[in-house]
């Protein structure tokens, strides 16, 4: 931890939410002396502290501890970059739309990278009068399954969870083109693209 960019970072954010460094300390128990010197860079808050810290600043403890917040370009959040983070604890799915530092389970989560599914390993899609059902005959037994199917175009998403023991078969509504994504338990991430027939 560098002291004085954490120490300019909270003072950053207990500004933008219009607290005084008492206000803070307040919340904290601690005093407001204690506020000041980790503004200042002459201290740190004690490890105990930083996750109360982070929750009352609105952010996360990785903030804290690196002393900056990566800003994403606005540009750069749009659904054809999306991002998807599988805890490998608790199995907790997390999107985003552009990068993003995530974490689950007290785990740094990287975003899964997809690959494109072989013939074999494709989702069925069949056109069923304006929708699309996809289905599926991967295994779906405790040990090996899909966790999730996700729908992805240039301005949509949709995220279908999927359990073990059940089959596949999702409704979806039938858009001009876009891409499946799905999570397999051993797999990994992967996708095939998804576009209605030329009549």
């Amino acid at each position: 931890m560098d002291q004085i960019r954490t120490g300019e970072l909270i003072r950053l954010l207990r500004t933008e939410r219009g607290l005084t460094q008492r206000q803070l300390a307040e919340q904290l128990c601690v005093s407001d002396k204690a506020v000041s010197k980790w503004e200042c860079g002459c201290g740190c808050p004690d490890v105990s502290l930083l996750t109360v810290l982070a929750d009352v600043l609105g952010t996360d403890v990785q903030v804290l501890l690196s002393g900056e917040i990566d800003k994403n370009e606005s540009e750069k959040g749009n659904m054809k970059k999306m991002n998807f983070f599988v805890c490998p604890h608790c199995g907790n799915i997390i999107t985003a739309a552009s990068n993003a530092s995530v974490s689950c389970c007290g785990t740094k989560l990287s975003p899964c990278q997809p690959r494109v599914a072989a013939p074999s390993e494709m989702l069925s899609v069949q056109d069923i009068g304006g929708e699309w059902l996809i289905s599926s005959g991967h295994e779906m037994s405790k040990e090996h399954f899909i966790s999730f199917v996700a729908y992805v175009s240039d301005s949509s998403f949709m995220l279908f969870k999927q359990y073990p023991e059940w089959g596949i078969n999702i409704n979806l509504p039938m858009y001009r083109s876009g891409k499946l994504v799905w999570f397999c338990n051993k797999c990994g991430l992967l996708c095939q693209d998804i576009r209605p027939e030329r009549k």
